[in-house]
């Protein structure tokens, strides 16, 4: 087979592998297998870049930045819709098309959900993806293609057969709670601005000139509507034609649904408010369109709207109300949050008194003030936060918020850790004793089988531990009198305890839950110096020493070991009987992997995650829990999703299990 052919069908399976992906949600190829295909398709078009595509599916990470985002002129205009905001409302949306109609039964409508993103317009030519832009004005919007091609549910070429010569479709890109809450995570911990919103996330990815950064962002597109069509005819009905865009490729928001009459209408509205806050997106009410397309061009436009069309509204999620004072809450990791007390308000449909003000760093981009009007939004499930401050109605008796300079629960002292302010008395802090057990009797720390949440929470209500080293009080013939628990149940928890004092010194130390030390971090600190003795006694810049051990993870470190309280709990663990062999100190000869970061993703058939990850630290790399440019390579195995995804994106070498098994086999450790 010539390269130009096999390029051509490759590109044309993972098409349909990704179409089955990312529209109909219904994989039917595995990860691993999909990202043979891909390598492969990128080998052959690096080989031959005379032959590369703009609608390859290799061209999704986003190509060189645009100096600016020049102005389009929409084939047809993009129209904004009439809105109403309650039943009598949408009862005289109906009357005034019937009676335009000279209808008097019943219309049949289609009801789609009202994201809450951003408007976009996508060009095909021939079938491939030649233009996106923002809807803009409505006439005139900005050229975003650069930006549109790295989102997985836009196909670059559509599928299928009888493609239009020419088709413009009207889609919402849009975020979903889960990624606009991990982008913002990920904002505080560089110490950059929040976003305010999905939809402002939205809106600012599609605005990028650089796509490499929009291609980090998880968006998505639903399409609702065609604004221009040539060489093709298009179905009757609107929702016949979404069936179309979804054959070709698209994504149709799965909520959308065909209705009959004002009550089917109102009886949609009525169970997806219900369902809002399950949704994982933002949508801000119901769009109704009459389905027929031949009615719909019997009713025309206004200036300014369809007449077939229109929005019902969910209640304002965003209102004014005054921030009566702050309060500093400690969470179960010890992070320190700032709370702010309202003069209650009704967001949303909800009652809200408290909201989040995250860190100290969103009080001072805010700029807030106790005794300050502020603007309160609530969506779906998430917590209620302060967005803005409506500063020229501040008053004479507004207050600064002052961060405390200990723990409001245990006194210990505070550190600022990235964005966050975090208690150190992390083996003595109440708010975190019941998280602290919990960690420490976790498989990756000291693996005590049977001291789950519930369990835990119990030992601590009945007064039997107060901290970790109370664990190793425990007897049997207390625990076999406790609710849900049987002389076997005990028996089987102590002896849990019993075996789980032979440990390593990287698990004890993963264990005391010192801030930033995970498991990677614990198994570094614990190679380099070997005892804990000599951990104990190094300094600021001996911490630093320490591969991937930065300025930070050193202060976290040398605070812990300098706080009275945390070494008397650690006293306590080693009189109790907590043992392990001295660690391997630095690196030696027969590490082949030495120096290499990897990541571990999926199922595998010889070894759990565990062991993996023990083979190839045995190797001499360090093993992470993402992808990212410095990933050496990624182990994958069945089932592996977004990680095994990214690193294709990113052209990260990956090594199947067989081949880890190999390696260990060639350096005696099979």
């Amino acid at each position: 087979m010539s390269a130009e052919h096999e390029i051509a069908r490759l590109r044309e399976l993972l098409n349909q592998h990704n179409y089955r992906y990312y529209v109909l949600d219904d994989p039917q190829l595995p990860d691993v297998e999909y990202d043979r295909l891909w390598r492969r398709l990128l080998e052959l078009e690096q080989q031959y870049p005379e032959l590369v595509r703009d609608d390859s599916p290799t061209q999704r990470v986003g190509a060189e930045p645009v100096g600016q985002l020049h102005p389009v002129q929409h084939e047809v205009p993009m129209l904004s819709l009439e809105n109403v905001f309650d039943h009598d409302g949408l009862c005289g949306f109906d009357r005034r098309v019937r009676q335009r109609l000279g209808i008097e039964g019943e219309l049949e409508y289609i009801c789609e959900p009202k994201l809450d993103g951003v408007a976009v317009s996508l060009l095909y030519r021939q079938g491939v993806l030649e233009r996106g832009a923002t809807r803009g004005d409505g006439a005139n919007g900005e050229d975003i293609t650069h930006n549109v091609r790295t989102i997985p549910t836009i196909p670059l070429h559509l599928l299928g057969t009888s493609l239009p010569d020419l088709l413009e479709v009207r889609g919402e890109v849009y975020l979903p709670w889960v990624g606009f809450e991990s982008l913002n995570e990920q904002a505080r911990a560089l110490q950059e601005k929040v976003f305010v919103n999905p939809r402002n996330a939205a809106a600012g990815s599609l605005r990028q000139l650089d796509a490499g950064v929009t291609a980090q962002r998880p968006l998505q597109m639903c399409c609702y509507s065609v604004g221009r069509v040539l060489g093709a005819t298009l179905p009757e009905r609107h929702s016949e034609v979404l069936d179309y865009l979804n054959h070709w490729g698209f994504r149709i928001n799965a909520e959308t649904e065909v209705v009959h009459g004002v009550d089917g209408c109102a009886s949609y509205y009525e169970h997806l408010a219900a369902r809002r806050d399950t949704l994982g997106y933002d949508i801000d009410g119901i769009v109704y369109k009459v389905d027929s397309l031949a009615l719909q061009d019997a009713l025309g436009f206004t200036s300014r709207a369809p007449r077939w069309a229109v929005a019902k509204k969910f209640p304002a999620q965003e209102q004014l109300t005054r921030l009566l004072e702050v309060e500093f809450q400690v969470g179960r990791s010890g992070a320190i949050t700032p709370v702010a007390r309202l003069e209650p308000v009704f967001v949303g449909g909800v009652t809200v008194s408290n909201a989040s003000l995250h860190n100290r760093d969103e009080v001072n981009r805010l700029g807030v003030r106790t005794g300050d009007t502020v603007v309160v939004r609530r969506a779906g499930d998430v917590i209620p936060q302060v967005v803005s401050v409506v500063s020229d109605q501040r008053r004479g008796d507004s207050g600064e918020i002052r961060f405390p300079e200990s723990c409001p629960v245990c006194d210990s002292p505070v550190q600022q850790d990235a964005a966050v302010l975090r208690c150190t008395g992390g083996l003595v802090c109440a708010a975190q004793l019941k998280e602290s057990i919990k960690h420490f009797a976790s498989r990756k720390a000291m693996d005590i089988d049977g001291l789950g949440d519930k369990r835990v929470a119990q030992l601590m209500e009945l007064g039997l531990i107060g901290s970790v080293a109370d664990l190793y009080r425990l007897m049997a013939e207390t625990l076999a009198g406790l609710e849900g628990m049987g002389e076997k149940s005990a028996h089987n928890l102590v002896d849990a305890i019993a075996h789980s004092r032979d440990t390593s010194l990287p698990r004890f130390l993963y264990a005391l839950g010192i801030p930033q030390v995970g498991p990677a971090t614990a198994q570094g600190l614990a190679r380099h110096f070997g005892s804990w003795r000599a951990l104990q006694a190094a300094s600021l810049e001996e911490l630093q020493a320490v591969e991937d051990v930065g300025p930070v993870v050193a202060a976290h470190v040398r605070c812990f070991l300098d706080s009275p309280d945390a070494m008397q709990v650690v006293k306590k663990l080693r009189d109790a009987g907590v043992n392990w062999p001295s660690a391997k100190t630095r690196e030696t000869a027969d590490e082949p992997l030495q120096g290499a970061t990897w990541v571990v993703t999926g199922s595998l058939d010889n070894f759990s995650r565990e062991q993996a990850k023990a083979a190839l630290e045995g190797l001499g790399a360090r093993v992470v829990s993402s992808v990212s440019s410095k990933t050496s390579a990624v182990l994958a195995g069945r089932e592996a999703g977004s990680k095994l995804k990214k690193a294709r994106q990113l052209g990260i070498p990956v090594m199947d299990e067989q081949a880890l098994l190999e390696l260990l086999s060639a350096q005696g450790g099979g």
